[in-house]
């Protein structure tokens, strides 16, 4: 068979009419399909090869229903907890030869179920990494978005696995810490109001309380990001608390920096932790006392409970459970005498 010159691009009627098959089967061959026969595939893959024929892969998508391609959903793209849990993501899917399509709700609740629809539709499956919206949609949405996994979220779909760390075990293990250190004046800088990790630190924050009555704990509007915890110094300084508790390292970042600006020496006058363990939390000044979550673990497993229901539609859901661990650094020390 002599090369063909060309200036269009090849199609599979081209492979066809030169190997003598129908386009049937080319496609079948062309998606691995192995009731071809032995012989009739090899004349099928020498045909392509002569003619340097490429599938077309939103075609190859469209015929075996199937992009090779997920979607996740995050609430803020800029938070290096994202990030990390994206990056986990992304790296075990490659290695199974699956791309990652990214979408962010910006912190915006009413968002997410119009992007989650949109790259549900664009992808084999779904991953919704810490959503905002209610119980009531997300039980509403999750029939539509199987396959779907979970991160920082539980529903009662029986077919949505839930990865969830243990915020309230780690804000209890934090607020021991600093009892230890003799603080018995604590405030908590909250998250999101709509963040379900919001909601298992405060239940977390009312057993310890439950156990520790001596104990004060306030509690305090603030967000998940640097700027909130910089805007929020002043209130904090203002409850007369020797210890914060924040609602993640980001936050707690930025209490350092507004607390520094205002002459208050951490931990000497007050002492604060993060969540998370973000890369920067060891590098800030002083360096951040957190809960250390396995994040990049979060996101690997994610796709491994993703892989398998897309491999196995009627796989049982595997929920995990993270925990976090205590790092100790120096931004917490004794309180004052």
């Amino acid at each position: 068979m002599g090369r063909r010159s060309t200036t269009r691009r090849i199609g599979i009627a081209d492979v066809a009419l030169l190997a003598g098959v129908s386009h049937a089967t080319v496609s079948r061959v062309m998606n691995g399909n192995f009731t071809v026969d032995a012989t009739i595939a090899e004349r099928v893959r020498a045909a392509a090869a002569e003619l340097n024929y490429q599938p077309n892969p939103v075609g190859r998508s469209l015929a075996l229903g199937k992009t090779d391609t997920i979607g996740i959903v995050v609430p803020d793209l800029s938070n290096p907890t994202f990030q990390a849990i994206l990056r986990g993501l992304s790296m075990a899917a490659a290695q199974d030869g699956y791309r990652v399509l990214i979408a962010d709700s910006s912190e915006v609740s009413s968002e997410e179920a119009i992007l989650a629809g949109e790259a549900r539709r664009r992808c084999d499956g779904l991953v919704l990494c810490a959503p905002r919206m209610s119980d009531a949609e997300l039980e509403e949405l999750a029939p539509s978005l199987h396959p779907m996994v979970l991160i920082n979220r539980s529903t009662e779909s029986a077919q949505a696995p839930s990865l969830m760390v243990d915020y309230g075990q780690g804000i209890q293990e934090l607020a021991d810490h600093l009892v230890s250190l003799g603080h018995t004046r604590l405030a908590f800088l909250a998250g999101p109001a709509r963040s379900a990790s919001n909601g298992m630190r405060l239940h977390g924050l009312e057993t310890f309380s439950a156990a520790h009555p001596d104990i004060e704990v306030q509690i305090l509007e603030g967000g998940s990001s640097f700027e909130a915890g910089h805007e929020a110094a002043d209130k904090v300084m203002a409850t007369g608390a020797t210890a914060v508790l924040a609602f993640n390292d980001l936050v707690a970042m930025g209490l350092l920096s507004g607390l520094h600006e205002r002459g208050v020496r951490v931990p000497e006058d007050i002492s604060v932790t993060g969540f998370d363990d973000i890369p920067f939390a060891r590098y800030t000044t002083p360096p951040l006392t957190t809960a250390a979550v396995p994040i990049t673990e979060l996101g690997q497993q994610a796709w491994h409970s993703m892989r398998a229901l897309i491999q196995q539609a009627d796989a049982p859901p595997t929920p995990s459970t993270f925990q976090p661990q205590l790092e100790v650094r120096g931004s917490t020390g004794p309180a004052k005498g």
